[in-house]
C-alpha cells in the first residue's frame, strides 16, 4: 500500500510510524509489530504506533527518529527483530546463547525494540535470572558497544554501589581521598533510579557534571578523579536504555546489574574495582548469604574481564549519613571534608578508600588523607575542574523552605529506618528533579528517643509536592519505634 506522509511527534525513542486503525487493518498488522517503508531514500523499517484520530485514513505518521522522508511511501510489513524471539526463550527461563545476547544488545543500542519489548526483556530477566555465563556474555556484549576510555597508567581505580541504600553518599568523599593519594579515579556515576538521588545528581548541586570524553580525559589529568555523569559519554550506551525500562517498575534484577556495573567500568577504562554491597532489611540484598553470592559473581565476571575486583558487603538494613536528597546530601558530604559530618558516613567512605588502596597496591591512610585537609582540597579542585565554584559552603545550601516534621509517638529504641520508606517520602516531596528537596534524618538507628523527639524533617520546594510526602509519612512507618522489650524482639 502507498501512502502520503505527514511529520508526526509522539516522544518515541525507537523509528515510530502513526498508522490509522483502518489502515492497519488493509495491512494485517497490529499495534508494536513493524513496517518497511520504500521511499526516494532508501527503505527503512519502523514500529508501527495505531489510532484513529491522529493521522487520517491514506497517511502514514512519521517520526523524527526516521528523518526527512517525503511521500509517496510503499508499506509493507517486516519481520520481527531477531532478538524478539531471545526475549521469548527469556520469558520461557531458556538460557541465551551468546549470539543470541549480542544480537539483544545491538537491537537495543540500535533501538529496534519497543519500549513493550524491552520491557519484557527486563520483566524476563527478574522473574527468570540469568546465568553467570549469561552474565558474563552480556556484559563483554554491553562493554563492546560505545566509547571506550583508554588510560596510559597500569592501574586505574573505580568504585560502585549497587544502591537501595537511602543517603550513602560515599563516593563524593572517596574519589578526593584516592585521587590526592595519587591514583587515578575517573568516576562515572548514575542519576537516581530508584532512588532519592545518585551521586550525579548530587554533585551537580556543586558543579556540572556533564562533559564529553575528551573533557573528562582533561580534568583526570589535571587534578588526579572526576565525578561526572555517565549518561553524558556513549560508554555502555545499551545499560542507559536498559536502565530507562527498569525504571518504571523499579527493578535491577541481579544479573543485568553485574552486567550494567562491570561493562561501565570496562568502557571507562577501569583496572581495579570496588563493589559496595549493602545488605539488610530494606536493602537490594536482604542476606549476608545472598550478598556473599553476589560478590563472588561480581569478581569472577570481572576476573574474565581482565579486571580486579574487590567486594565490600556493608550493612544496608538503614539509610546512611543524615540527608536523603541531592541538596542535603551534598551537605553531608561538605561538613564530612570539614569533619563535622555524620559519623557513619565518614567511617564507610574511609574503610571503602582504604579497600581500594589494597587492592591497588598503594600504601596510604584514608583517615589520614581526610582528616590532614588533603582530600577536601583535591574535591574543591575537581569542584572548580567541572566548572563549580571552589568555595562553596554547606550555608550556600539551602533546603526546601516547605517543611514537615515527623515525631516519636511513644519512647524506645529506634529499631529500623526503612530505606524504601524514607526514598519514597523524599521522592514524593520532589527529589531528585526538585534538589533542594528531600528529608533530614534527627535520629539515627539504635538510637534511644522519648515521645516528641524529632525523628525526621521533609523539605519541598512547593507545597503541593510536601502535601504528597505528607500523606505518605502518615500512611507508612518510615522509622520503627519500639519499647526496649519490644525492640529485643525485634533483633531476635
Amino acid at each position: 500500500m502507498e501512502f502520503d506522509v505527514e511529520p508526526i511527534d509522539i516522544g518515541s525513542r525507537a523509528p515510530t510510524v502513526l498508522l490509522n486503525e483502518a489502515d492497519a487493518a488493509d495491512l494485517g498488522v497490529h499495534a508494536v509489530e513493524r513496517v518497511q517503508l520504500r521511499h526516494a531514500n532508501g527503505t527503512s523499517v519502523a514500529i508501527v504506533e495505531l489510532t484513529d484520530k491522529l493521522v487520517s485514513p491514506g497517511v502514514l505518521g512519521v517520526t523524527r527518529r526516521l528523518g526527512h522522508i517525503e511521500g509517496p511511501v510503499a508499506v509493507s510489513i517486516a519481520p520481527q527483530p531477531a532478538s524478539v524471539s531471545a526475549i521469548r526463550k527469556k520469558l520461557d527461563d531458556i538460557e541465551l546463547e551468546h549470539h543470541e545476547l549480542h544480537q539483544l544488545v545491538r537491537d537495543i543500542y540500535e533501538e529496534r525494540l519497543a519500549d513493550v519489548e524491552l520491557g519484557a526483556y527486563v520483566s524476563a530477566v527478574y522473574a527468570n535470572g540469568l546465568s553467570l555465563t549469561e552474565t558474563t556474555h552480556l556484559t563483554e556484549c554491553m562493554a563492546a558497544i560505545g566509547e571506550q576510555i583508554q588510560w596510559p597508567e597500569p592501574i586505574v581505580a573505580d568504585k560502585h554501589s549497587i544502591g537501595g541504600v537511602a543517603g550513602n553518599r560515599v563516593t563524593p568523599i572517596l574519589v578526593p581521598i584516592v585521587a590526592a593519594a595519587g591514583v587515578k579515579i575517573p568516576k562515572t556515576s548514575s542519576r537516581a533510579v530508584t532512588s532519592a538521588a545518585g551521586t550525579a545528581d548530587t554533585m551537580e548541586v556543586l558543579c556540572d557534571v556533564d562533559f564529553s570524553i575528551e573533557e573528562i580525559r582533561d580534568i583526570v589529568e589535571d587534578v588526579g578523579g572526576c565525578l561526572v555523569w555517565g549518561g553524558a559519554v556513549n560508554l555502555s550506551p545499551v545499560d542507559d536504555r536498559i536502565i530507562r525500562a527498569e525504571t518504571p517498575l523499579s527493578i535491577d534484577p541481579r544479573g543485568q546489574l553485574i552486567a550494567s556495573v562491570l561493562s561501565k567500568k570496562k568502557s571507562a577504562g577501569s583496572t581495579h574495582v570496588v563493589i559496595d554491597i549493602p545488605y539488610g532489611e530494606g536493602a537490594k540484598v536482604l542476606s549476608l548469604a545472598d550478598a556473599r553470592e553476589l560478590a563472588s559473581d561480581f569478581k569472577r565476571v570481572g576476573e574474565h574481564l581482565a579486571m580486579h575486583v574487590e567486594c565490600a558487603i556493608t550493612n544496608g538494613a538503614g539509610p546512611v549519613g543524615r540527608g536523603v536528597g541531592p541538596l542535603l546530601e551534598a551537605r553531608d558530604i561538605l561538613d564530612t571534608f570539614a569533619g563535622e559530618g555524620p559519623a557513619d558516613l565518614r567511617i564507610k567512605a574511609i574503610r571503602l578508600a582504604d579497600l581500594l588502596f589494597e587492592s591497588v597496591g598503594v600504601d596510604a591512610n584514608a583517615a589520614h588523607i581526610l582528616d590532614s585537609g588533603r582530600a577536601e582540597a583535591t574535591f574543591r579542585a575537581i569542584i572548580e575542574a567541572q566548572r563549580g565554584d571552589p568555595d562553596i559552603s554547606v550555608s550556600d545550601l539551602v533546603p526546601g523552605e516547605h517543611t514537615h516534621r515527623v515525631y516519636a509517638d511513644r519512647a524506645g529504641v529506634i529499631t529500623h529506618i526503612n530505606n524504601v520508606y524514607i526514598n519514597e517520602i523524599a521522592r514524593r516531596a520532589g527529589a531528585p528533579k526538585d534538589p533542594a528537596a528531600g528529608l533530614r534524618l534527627g535520629h539515627r538507628l539504635g538510637d534511644n528517643v522519648v515521645e516528641g523527639d524529632l525523628l525526621f524533617t521533609v523539605h519541598a520546594e512547593s507545597p503541593d509536592k510536601l502535601a504528597d510526602a505528607r500523606k505518605l509519612t502518615e500512611r507508612v512507618e518510615a522509622v520503627r519505634v519500639r519499647h526496649p522489650d519490644e525492640a529485643l524482639i525485634d533483633r531476635v
